[in-house]
């Protein structure tokens, strides 16, 4: 099977979101051939170079979704009122859809104006070019401004001001950028069996295109769901801007999980996003991230009496919290540290590791106001007069000393901590109960199907729940022994790189089984390749060939019968 993978900032480069699951996929699926078509999102990520790739991937192909080039070419009349009539038609939908909150889901008439826009530039830039230009000029100002002022315009459109429509301009054309590619050729993304979109939002567009040009069937993961996080982004941005944009993927993502044959969310939490969003039912299939769990074997797989008795790192004992992750106010290490004064109340002795690095600006601040909050509850203490003090809560990164690996850090510690008042899919909680360890969590994202029954779960910010089950733990050897041994069992059993590759691999046939076939494709040596036709396509019939044209009715001379007789 020939599979596009279509990528937004992840693989194959090196340290993007999600490029490490979609690695371990296609190293896990070597009898199949990948095509990787990949959007970067910054000149770093370009610099910083691909992840080292394994032979089945065939081709790469990589476009910079923060730049573009325009071709040259220079629309004349006729092309022009092609993109006018088209363009205008998509702001047409953005300005009738539904408001982002409400109930209402898009209506057809706006989802169909929506994707027949689409259609339309896509084929404009494949027939004409110089699409990047046109979606650049005044000429696509003009038609959303008037679209904005039609009749029947949402009040948030009507109010759009001349800022308003260069900014929500400018954001279409960056999000329409994918249009313009040379991807959809009968060499290029015609010539694979299925799409897989790793995630949803603009890296689908080419599965979109390829499914319009050649009927190349649609499979999308989202273990994070797009649309949530655009309704989350812009809360300075004006009414009329956060409208249009909410809109556009609105409709983006109404028209994603209208095409996609299926939809892989992560988890309930993103199934229930999806559900919410529009999802079919009958198209979702959960599955769920694989980690490997190689590196946590040897921690995993010890003994809690012969790990405790045997510690003897600085940190190590049997009366250390850990907690691992990137510093942002999100992670509520706030909460934390408060919830840690009660523990040392009730279990002096005990020690808190917060291991992680800040997450951009935001989180170098929240960083300095944790270290001068552990500094305020917790003074330095010593042993004796002519002691150096030491501080119970020590702040650390991965690869310095005691914390070589995150495998190392679950080994010194007792308890495994997650205070997150925002989470989706926790890794770090996995990696805990990969190495066997009881952990306290809060109630958020998917936490409570992670953990299942083997952990603790308190709600979100409060900080005495969150202590009271940290000491219950600590006071008990024998019930972290239980619970750490279960969260290890699920952790296998559930979010191993195996059952996700497993997986994957049966959705992709069961995909290719109910696509009807579009071309015979031959080996060298003149035989059919296997899951080049589904089983289907060896019953004869009109359905096993081309798939063609829709004809209205009335411009077909004598009718196709419905059925053929099988002979």
């Amino acid at each position: 099977m020939r599979i596009g993978l279509l990528t937004e900032g992840g693989y194959p480069y090196v340290g993007g979101e999600g490029g490490v699951w979609c690695d371990r996929l296609v190293r896990g699926l070597d009898r199949h051939e990948f095509d990787v078509y990949a959007f970067s999102t910054g000149q770093a990520q370009e610099d910083a170079g691909w992840l080292p790739l394994p032979p089945q991937v065939a081709r790469v192909r990589t476009a910079p979704l923060w730049a573009a080039e325009e071709d040259g070419v220079v629309h004349g009349r006729r092309a022009r009122r092609r993109f006018t009539e088209h363009y205008g038609e998509l702001a047409a939908a953005l300005c009738h859809a539904a408001e982002p909150g409400t109930a209402e889901k898009p209506g057809t008439a706006e989802a169909d104006r929506f994707t027949n826009a689409l259609h339309g530039l896509a084929e404009l830039a494949r027939d004409e070019g110089g699409l990047v230009a046109a979606l650049r000029s005044e000429q696509a100002v003009r038609a959303l401004e008037r679209a904005c002022r039609a009749p029947g315009a949402r009040r948030t459109a009507r109010e759009a001001r001349v800022p308003d429509l260069l900014t929500v301009a400018d954001h279409l054309e960056r999000a329409l950028r994918p249009l313009s590619l040379d991807w959809y050729e009968e060499d290029g993304l015609g010539a694979v069996d299925l799409c897989h979109a790793a995630s949803g939002g603009i890296a689908v567009l080419p599965g979109l295109l390829a499914r319009h040009f050649f009927g190349v069937p649609l499979l999308v993961t989202e273990y994070g769901v797009r649309l949530r996080t655009h309704y989350l982004t812009r809360p300075d941005a004006s009414p009329a801007v956060r409208s249009l944009l909410a809109a556009f993927h609105g409709l983006l993502t109404a028209e994603t999980y209208r095409a996609a044959s299926y939809l892989v969310p992560g988890n309930a939490h993103a199934r229930r996003w999806q559900e919410r969003c529009g999802a079919d039912r009958a198209k979702l299939r959960t599955i769920h991230p694989g980690l490997d769990a190689t590196p946590f074997t040897r921690v995993g797989e010890d003994r809690p009496e012969g790990r405790e008795k045997g510690a003897e790192r600085e940190h190590a004992g049997p009366h250390t919290l850990v907690w691992i992750g990137r510093v942002e106010p999100a992670k509520d290490l706030v909460s934390l540290l408060h919830a840690f004064a009660e523990v040392r109340a009730a279990e002096p002795g005990t020690r808190l590791r917060i291991v992680g690095r800040p997450s951009g600006p935001e989180g170098e601040a929240y960083l300095g106001h944790c270290r001068a909050l552990a500094a305020q509850l917790f003074p330095d203490e010593a042993d004796g007069p002519h002691a150096v003090g030491r501080n119970p809560v020590t702040f650390e990164e991965l690869g310095g000393p005691g914390a070589e690996t995150t495998a190392d850090v679950h080994a010194g510690g007792t308890v495994t901590v997650l205070s997150s008042v925002v989470e989706g899919f926790p890794v770090g909680l996995i990696e805990a109960m990969f190495c066997g360890r009881a952990t306290v969590s809060t109630d958020v994202g998917a936490v409570v199907e992670v953990i299942g029954g083997t952990g603790l779960v308190v709600p979100p910010r409060n900080p005495r729940a969150l202590a009271e089950a940290c000491v219950s733990l600590l006071r008990d050897p024998e019930r972290r022994a239980r619970l750490g041994a279960a969260a290890r069992a699920r952790a296998l059993e559930l979010f191993s790189v195996e059952q996700n590759v497993v997986a994957f691999h049966a959705l992709y046939l069961e995909t290719v089984a109910r696509t009807p076939v579009r071309r015979p494709v031959l080996d060298g040596a003149g035989d059919p390749q296997p899951f080049a036709a589904p089983a289907e396509a060896h019953v004869p019939g009109h359905w096993t060939g081309p798939t063609p044209r829709a004809v209205p009715t009335w411009a077909v001379e004598t009718p196709e019968p419905v059925t053929e007789t099988v002979r």
